[in-house]
């Protein structure tokens, strides 16, 4: 078997590191060993996966049939923040992450004491506003934080930045000066915990230690009789604090929102170290595979730029159903794409509609499998990201012979219950399944998806997605095929009071993304178009050209693009060649006329 190795530099010395060994069987290469006789430790490595070893990642691909290419990088250093309200457990959480990961740890109130006993320039300025009982400046703060993370084992070790930045103008200028973490985590605990945590506090003068009066009391009779109340630890301090914290957090929130993991702090430590520990796996695992790409047979420390994001174009055939699991998967990503940048944006009222026929179950009610599937992929999404998702489902509406539920959504509830979630344990966890309702919101929700929300004969589904959104507050809600003008009942039983106002607050709900099929009048076929929109590029219409060599064979050409959402006109304008101003002026005094009156 022939085997292909790339240099690789590592901090252990020749003597400590061994090279390799590798299976010599030539019809297996799937494992790799790797031993060290500091540690004493081997382990056995799968095929076609990167893999850390110290500071470094060893990637095993298969070169060819006949052999294997082993592949060194260096590990790119994590960068994280980290914030909670006083008594949230982060010093507890930043020692366990410095322990398992190494990363350097800085915390302002240490730089502070640091800079002010050594007397540097910075201390001394600093000093001044301290002795005078002023708040130091955030120029004077954001100096020594980062001139602590330029500084050599910051950049070699990674960093974890612990409550910091504390106001919106502080993460503003980290952002201008392109420094920006991995990951953002926000340790959340219920005010009246927090409170209880600080009053009950006891600080022993001699050690150091912190106790807890009822949670950590402490060994034995003689400790207890020493402890004492720090002169934060009162109530009203621990609330004002917590005022503080609040307000500082929010405020920067939006800074961090597409990178920020928060976590339930009301757990034991080791609970919520579990989940920080792993967060932060995957997120290094991401950034060596990213490292990983940028090797070419060489092995170097240069990261890796992300891949850009590439447009493949419309596909064709959307007519035949079912879709190829090619086309399908191509539509999940092109709107888990925009949905993202919108969000990341600061979008909180989004909307999705898609109205091919395999993602349509008004057409036929067994295509709601493949928008299922799409929902659970945004939400799959999502909860990788550290994100607590909400799936929401309506239910029955009205009571007695009153009561309904759209067709298309009966048993949906269940089908998403049913589904492989993965074998992470997402659901259960970061996914919840639920109704539309304000009583479905619950505080430790990030994010709501509703699955094709629409009223049902005699009744309308806008107050309850009203009274949802507004206590969801500025956590996005994302409309997966919402369906929200009124549909009447034969009997006229839906009341039309009021309905001005329904379909304003339904308008409220920006497109992040929009495909739709374009065919001619009362048909399904052919297609004569599509209109596209995917946040944040403008809506842009293509026409559909057979290809003369094949009539089999199609492919979209982009004709115009718009602003705002074009209407029925502007669609059949463009496709005809013409503008607006050309088709009205060519339909003459009946053209102007139509033109006043719209």
């Amino acid at each position: 078997m022939a085997l292909t190795t790339t240099q690789c530099h590592h901090r252990a010395s020749p003597a400590h590191l061994h090279l390799p060994t590798f299976s010599t069987n030539p019809s297996s290469f799937s494992t790799v060993s790797f031993s060290s006789s500091a540690s004493h430790q081997k382990f056995s490595l799968s095929k076609n996966y990167t893999y850390g070893y110290g500071n470094s990642q060893f990637k095993i691909s298969p070169k060819n049939k006949q052999g294997l290419k082993v592949m060194c990088v260096q590990s790119v250093p994590l960068k994280v923040m980290i914030s909670g309200a006083p008594a949230s457990g982060k010093g507890t959480q930043c020692e366990l992450i410095v322990k398992k990961f190494g990363l350097v740890h800085i915390s302002t109130g240490d730089l502070l004491r640091f800079e002010v006993s050594a007397g540097t320039e910075i201390g001394l300025k600093a000093k001044e506003y301290m002795n005078a009982g002023r708040l130091v400046p955030d120029e004077i703060v954001t100096a020594m934080v980062t001139g602590r993370l330029s500084q050599k084992d910051a950049k070699e070790k990674g960093w974890l930045l612990d409550g910091y930045p504390r106001s919106l103008a502080q993460a503003q200028s980290l952002e201008n000066m392109q420094i920006r973490p991995d990951i953002y985590i926000a340790l959340d605990v219920p005010d009246d915990i927090l409170i209880d945590r600080c009053v009950g506090r006891r600080l022993d003068p001699l050690t150091g230690k912190i106790y807890h009066i009822k949670n950590f009391p402490p060994e034995n009779e003689e400790v207890k009789s020493r402890l004492v109340t720090r002169p934060d630890d009162t109530e009203e301090k621990a609330r004002s604090r917590l005022q503080i914290y609040k307000q500082n957090v929010d405020a920067i929130l939006s800074t961090y929102f597409s990178i920020l993991k928060k976590l339930d702090g009301n757990r034991s430590k080791e609970v919520v170290f579990k989940e920080i520990e792993s967060l932060l796996t995957q997120v290094q695992k991401e950034k060596s595979n990213q490292e990983a790409l940028a090797v070419q047979g060489d092995c170097y420390s240069e990261r890796a730029s992300p891949p850009k994001i590439k447009w493949r174009g419309i596909p064709t055939r959307l007519n035949n159903i079912p879709h190829s699991r090619e086309i399908r998967e191509y539509f999940y990503d092109d709107v888990l794409q925009a949905t993202q940048r919108a969000i990341t944006a600061g979008k909180t009222r989004l909307k999705v509609e898609i109205n091919i026929p395999e993602l349509n179950p008004e057409m036929d009610v067994y295509r709601i499998g493949t928008l299922m599937e799409l929902v659970r992929v945004l939400a799959l999404s999502f909860a990788d990201d550290g994100k607590r998702v909400k799936v929401c489902v309506q239910g029955s509406m009205g009571e007695g012979a009153l009561a309904g539920m759209p067709l298309q959504l009966a048993g949906t509830r269940k089908i998403l219950e049913f589904m492989d979630w993965g074998d992470y344990g997402a659901m259960g966890t970061f996914i919840s399944i639920g109704a539309i309702g304000a009583k479905e919101v619950a505080e430790e929700d990030d994010l709501f998806i509703l699955v094709a929300p629409q009223n049902a004969v005699g009744n309308c589904i806008i107050g309850d997605l009203q009274a949802m959104t507004d206590a969801a507050g500025k956590r996005p809600v994302i409309l997966i095929n919402p369906k929200l003008k009124d549909l009447p009942a034969s009997s006229g039983i839906m009341q039309t009071m009021g309905r001005d106002k329904r379909l304003e607050y339904a308008a409220k709900f920006e497109n992040c993304y929009l495909f739709r099929l374009l065919y001619e009048a009362g048909s399904q076929y052919p297609i004569v178009g599509v209109l596209r929109m995917s946040y944040p590029s403008p809506y842009e219409l293509f026409k559909r050209v057979d290809e003369p060599e094949s009539p089999q064979k199609e492919k979209y050409v982009m004709l115009s693009s718009f602003t705002e959402r074009p209407d029925g006109d502007d669609i059949n304008y463009a496709l005809q060649g013409k503008t607006r101003e050309q088709a009205e002026k060519e339909a003459g005094v009946w053209g102007y006329l139509s033109s006043m009156f719209r």
